[in-house]
């Protein structure tokens, strides 16, 4: 048996971690948490998760800068990341690409949709 898949999920807000905690868990994934862009860019280089799921408004450091810096690392940038946001302006999409996101997940999303998602960078 392979070892558990490892997914970090930065966000400030609880309701959404849980959601994401639940659903994750549910899968059989192992769940690993940050509430701050500074925290999260701290604990993928502790922890390197096989993915990282980042919102964008976050205290601090905002998940478009904190995913520049996790993708400027060499030892991090292979980690996909998805970004998952509820601000779903117009070009918030391109915004995350550009600043070096996987992908971008709108809220809210379906479960099914979220760990389709998911599941596109951690085959299981």
């Amino acid at each position: 048996m392979t070892a558990q898949q490892t997914v970090l999920v930065v966000d400030d807000n609880e309701d959404n971690r849980r959601i994401l905690r639940d659903l994750l868990r549910s899968a059989g994934y192992e769940v690993i948490e940050a509430t701050t862009g500074e925290g999260g860019v701290a604990t993928a280089k502790a922890r390197t998760p096989h993915l990282i799921l980042m919102d964008i408004q976050l205290p601090g450091i905002d998940g478009y800068e904190a995913t520049r810096r996790i993708k400027a690392d060499d030892t991090l940038r292979h980690i996909p990341l998805i970004v998952v946001t509820s601000d779903a302006l117009s070009g918030d999409d391109a915004k995350a690409v550009a600043a070096g996101a996987d992908a971008y997940v709108a809220k809210p999303f379906s479960p099914r949709a979220m760990l389709a998602k998911i599941r596109d960078y951690l085959p299981a």
